[in-house]
Parts: structure tokens; sequence; C-alpha cells
């Protein structure tokens, strides 16, 4: 990835148990050293009480909350002093996010740093996924961008993309590797949660180093099988209910895709509203749905507004579903991508369909 720091056009108390930094656990080298240079500078370059703000894509994960928090403590023990950081849309932090170290330094987008020194923004593959906050993006702050999804825009000013990378927290790591911060067990938790919640649990793990990263996280004195139960195993009841009825619904497609399949699935808010729950505990029925042996492709429509549908797709490896969500204004990753569509749940299926006949891996 290219730096474009000189110019932008058209128009971011805990335990003390600690370990040194060591080598991190990056990806295939897809960023650049003047890159890497150029961010390092661009932190370096503000005051540490200048103002900083971070900020993650809407609907945030725990890639995107772990990431953006975990550098946050990191500019903190550096001495950085005004930091704040944050996503558009509802101030909503998922439930197996609260308890993440850092998460004090989360506000609302209302009350984000209106003219920082300093913008960084993770996990976000384009500006579209910024909603109300792309205007930080206009003034003479320098943008510094952490990700890993092959279909990043390159919108800033220095854009540390590494697609090869399991998880932004990858990069973020590689970061604050490089600006010198200690690894405690604050930013651990936050990297490992990050790291755990993009690789399905390390499931979709291909390279070692992954591992690696996770061994030094875990020096550090964090607890894998607590962090477990909070993020994976801990849902209300009424989540339990509305799981039985989403999935109950299910469509199997066996003929899409050129015969390798189809399974799809959707939920409504009023589903939500009907068991009394957050939009989070959507998140995990993907997985569920992604089991099913006789589809390669997995898709499930989560209602945003009436009409509108938060997409995810989910392949095996039969089909590049990045293509597919690009194609219809989304973005992502091969084997994991997602778009916002309107319509019906059968109009929005209608346009992913002949989609996965042209985009066969």
């Amino acid at each position: 990835m290219t730096s474009s720091a000189a110019v932008r056009s058209g128009v971011e108390p805990g335990r003390t148990t600690s370990t040194p930094t060591a080598a991190p656990a990056v990806g295939d080298g897809s960023v650049a050293e003047a890159d890497w240079a150029a961010a390092v500078a661009a932190v370096r370059g503000v005051r540490l009480a200048d103002e900083v703000l971070l900020i993650c894509h809407v609907n945030p994960d725990g890639d995107a909350l772990g990431s953006m928090l975990g550098f946050a403590l990191g500019l903190r023990r550096l001495g950085y002093t005004r930091l704040r950081a944050t996503f558009p849309g509802e101030f909503d932090v998922p439930e197996p996010y609260r308890a993440l170290p850092g998460v004090e330094l989360l506000v609302p987008e209302r009350e984000a740093y209106p003219s920082p020194a300093l913008i960084l923004i993770f996990d976000v593959a384009a500006e579209s996924r910024l909603g109300g906050l792309v205007d930080r993006l206009g003034g003479v702050a320098p943008v510094v961008v952490l990700d890993h999804h092959a279909s990043n825009t390159d919108f800033g000013d220095v854009n540390l993309v590494d697609p090869s990378a399991a998880a932004t927290s990858v990069v973020a790591d590689e970061l604050l590797s490089r600006l010198g911060v200690p690894l405690d067990a604050e930013i651990a938790e936050c990297l490992y949660v990050a790291l755990t919640t993009d690789t399905g649990s390390f499931k979709f793990v291909r390279t070692p180093s992954v591992h690696t990263l996770a061994a030094r996280l875990i020096a550090t004195g964090i607890s894998p099988a607590d962090i477990a139960r909070r993020t994976f195993d801990t849902r209300p009841f009424g989540a339990m209910k509305l799981a039985g009825e989403v999935l109950g619904r299910a469509i199997l497609d066996p003929a899409a895709a050129d015969g390798r399949g189809l399974v799809w699935t959707y939920a409504t808010a009023a589903d939500l509203e009907r068991h009394q729950q957050r939009p989070y505990v959507l998140d995990a029925l993907i997985d569920p749905i992604r089991a099913v042996a006789e589809a390669d492709v997995a898709v499930i429509l989560k209602e945003l507004t009436p009409g509108a549908w938060a997409v995810s797709l989910r392949s095996k490896g039969g089909v590049d579903v990045a293509a597919v969500a690009v194609a219809l204004g989304g973005g992502g990753h091969r084997l994991a991508a997602g778009f916002t569509a309107y319509g019906s749940p059968d109009d929005v299926i209608a346009q992913i369909r002949p989609l996965l006949e042209t985009n066969l891996s």
C-alpha cells in the first residue's frame, strides 16, 4: 500500500502484568516499510496533549472494538492524555465487549473530537462504513487506516492494509510494536478478543504466526477460558429462542452457485423486539448456517430498518463472496463478506444468486 500523507484530495487503571515487545505476527508483508514509517511518524508527530480520535466501523464487532481499544491503551501507555474512541450510528456496545479494558474511552459519535490532531481508523474498508463520522476526514489531521480487508479502498493518508493478516488486531499489534509500546495484559486482552472473534476461535487460521501472536498475548496473564466464556458462550435465554426461530426458517438452495449450494435465512426487527434482544445476538447465527453440509455459501439477512438489511455472506471456498459483496456495494474477504441491501428477503437473495455463478473460486 502506498502512503498519501502529503496530499489529501476530495474532500478517527487495570492489571500491570507486562512482557517486553516481541516480533509481531504479521501477514505476508503487504504493507510497505515506507507506510509503517509514515504511520509511526504520524503518531509521533502529535503532542501528548493533542486530541487523538480513534474510529471503527458501524455496528462494531470484536475485531473492530478490540483493535481500536487495544491501540488506544497503547497510546495511553505512551503518555497521550486526550483520547476518544467511537463508531458511527447508535451508541450500543455489544454485551460481550462491555468488559473490555479501555471501554471507558468510548464515546457516542456526537462527542467525538470535531477537529483532532490525528485520526486512526480500525477495521474499516471504505469511507461508507464511517457514517456521519466521515466528515472528520475533511480536515488537516492525518488519517491512518489499519485494516485487513482486501476490498479496502485506501481512503486514508497512510494505509496499513494487510489482506493476509488474520485480523486488524494483527496490524494494530505491529504498529504498537514499532512505536515501542510494551505489551501488558489490558492491551493483550483487547487484541486477543479481536483475534479470536475474527478467526472464529482460530478455526480459520492458515498460518502459524497467528498462534505465535496468541501465545504472546496469553503470556501477559490473560485467561483465554474467561474470554471465551464472555465472548462466545454467554447469551440471554431470549437469544436462544430467537436463534431457534431464525434457523427454523432457513432455506436450502442446492442448485445455486453452479451446484455448490446456498443456504440462507433472515431475522427481522420484529423478531428482536418479540424476544427483547439486541442486534448483536444475531452475529453468531452465521456459524450454524455455514455448517450446512449441502451448501458452500451461507447468507443471513439482519433487518436494520423496514426494508433495509445488513447481509452477511460466508463461503467454504467455492465462491468468492467478497467479489459478490463488492458488486452489491459492500466488501470483505474471499470467504467472509457483507453489504447493505434493500427490499424483501427474496429480493435480496435474487440479487445475490446470479453473482454466485459468476464469482466461483
